[in-house]
């Protein structure tokens, strides 16, 4: 593996590190940043996956072992424009949420948390 393989291997894995923990956050903001990093760091990786550069797939007479393979960045394309779409509905979302409560932070939810404490207290008591 060369240095530049494992430079992109390792901002891969810092993309794929920033977007899951933008995504844990409250802010929906910050949740929608999160899974525009994770989205690039996904093609990112789709482009070292792909192998090393090679000729151009079309053009010229090369050797089959030395074109490049066109798939990686059909996939990468691909994941381009679900990023895109994606990050453009949970944009949409997150002004809808601003608009009707002023704010951008998920509330915890009571429910959630009251079922937390049974199981919790279950649990206690199997232990005695």
């Amino acid at each position: 593996m060369n240095p530049l393989d494992l430079t992109v291997v390792l901002v891969v894995a810092g993309l794929y590190t920033v977007g899951f923990l933008l995504v844990l956050d409250r802010s929906l903001m910050r949740v929608v940043l999160g899974f525009a990093v994770l989205g690039h760091g996904s093609n990112l990786l789709l482009l070292v996956v792909g192998g090393r550069p090679g000729a151009a797939p079309v053009l010229g007479t090369v050797a089959p072992g030395e074109m490049a393979d066109p798939l990686p960045q059909a996939m990468a394309l691909t994941a381009i424009v679900i990023t895109f779409g994606l990050t453009t509905f949970l944009l949409a979302l997150a002004y809808r949420s601003w608009t009707f409560t002023g704010h951008d932070t998920v509330r915890d939810d009571v429910e959630d948390r009251r079922l937390g404490s049974v199981a919790d207290r279950r649990a206690r008591e199997e232990r005695e």
